[in-house]
């Protein structure tokens, strides 16, 4: 039988051996970014509603900021606009949800646009950056501005910031309540003990309301003082469940980062005699922005390691330097600086953990 020419071309190219990788996947760069927004959007929304819609303003500017530095940079610098892949929305987002919900607007816009500008596109845009944008804003405006970035917390009716309607031991010192009910659950256990100290007080009292069956409901479920993206712990697992079921991230860096910072926190409790140390360490895990950094911005795939044995180490290593701030640090919250440290020695993990070529030694 004689074979055409065009199915004669077409079995050569058939034949043809490409170079790897051979194995092609059906995610793509917008997919995954927009998934991630999907697993944001059901803590985003619920911080509307606790903390009022203005949030929504917080967020909108962020985002808006960040859509708007990337077009124009990547105009400037001549480079495909593509401001519609998402990964402009996320850093604007996750930099809003690490804002305090009463900023003034210009807070966000300025943050988003440092973290586009400055942590993005000079390193080279999506790919090339080597910490993390969002978190990259945020330090640069908790470092420009400190005032507004740890005073503005929403307060609830009674003019607690804490929670709503915190039980209070009666035997607690009203210099003591006015002192944490003002401040944020991390705010209320770095300050607390100054407080007590100065009064010649125990500490009991305080781990007592803190570490308490009450304190981590409020915390599971939402409804405490802090940041935008701090709301509900369980809302953020949701979204964390989406992800790690769509194998847009691993179990990793969450599990080893956390991990690490319940066993620094249980042994440090221990030996300080606190008799809820399950609470204690519940505590720890479920405030701040421990379960938001570390499922959705120490998992970034360009800032972190990409072996499994490498994303372990930068896990830990987040974890220790998240509870040393927390414990002996001057800030409240460790989060932040925990990745981006991380962040800076990602490219020599990923060295050290290189995987053996194949066939050889």
């Amino acid at each position: 039988m004689e074979i055409k020419d065009a199915d004669k071309k077409r079995l050569l190219e058939d034949l043809v051996l490409s170079h790897a990788p051979h194995i092609k996947d059906t995610q793509s760069v917008p997919l995954v970014m927009w998934l991630v927004v999907l697993a944001l959007l059901p803590a985003a929304v619920f911080s509307c509603y606790i903390y009022g819609l203005y949030v929504a303003a917080v967020m909108g500017v962020s985002i808006g900021s960040a859509l708007i530095s990337e077009a124009l940079m990547q105009y400037f610098l001549k480079k495909p606009i593509t401001v519609t892949d998402g990964s402009a929305v996320i850093t604007g987002l996750l930099l809003a949800m690490n804002l305090p919900p009463h900023v003034p607007l210009w807070i966000p816009a300025i943050g988003s646009a440092f973290a586009i500008i400055i942590a993005k596109q000079l390193f080279g845009g999506l790919g090339y950056n080597i910490f993390n944008p969002a978190l990259a804003g945020r330090a640069f405006l908790l470092a420009s501005w400190p005032v507004e970035m740890t005073t503005l917390w929403h307060k609830f009716t009674g003019g607690y910031v804490i929670t709503q309607n915190p039980i209070f031991d009666p035997s607690m010192p009203q210099q003591l309540i006015d002192s944490i009910s003002g401040a944020t659950p991390l705010g209320a256990l770095k300050e607390g003990p100054k407080v007590l100290q100065e009064l010649s007080l125990q500490t009991q009292p305080l781990y007592d309301f803190l570490f308490s069956k009450a304190m981590i409901k409020s915390l599971f479920i939402g409804n405490i003082g802090g940041c935008i993206g701090e709301t509900s712990a369980l809302l953020l697992l949701i979204g964390a469940l989406l992800l790690l079921w769509k194998r847009i991230i691993t179990w990793h860096i969450p599990v080893s980062y956390i991990t690490t910072v319940a066993l620094i926190m249980g042994i440090y409790y221990y030996f300080q005699g606190i008799p809820n140390l399950q609470y204690a360490i519940l505590f720890h895990i479920l405030s701040g922005g421990l379960i938001l950094g570390a499922f959705f911005m120490a998992t970034d795939m360009v800032t972190s390691p990409v072996t499994k044995t490498g994303m372990i180490i930068f896990g830990i290593g987040c974890g220790i330097l998240a509870s040393v701030i927390r414990l002996w640090g001057g800030y409240p919250e460790g989060v932040s600086y925990s990745i981006l440290l991380m962040n800076a020695v990602t490219p020599l993990i990923d060295r050290l953990t290189r995987p053996k070529v194949f066939g050889t030694r």
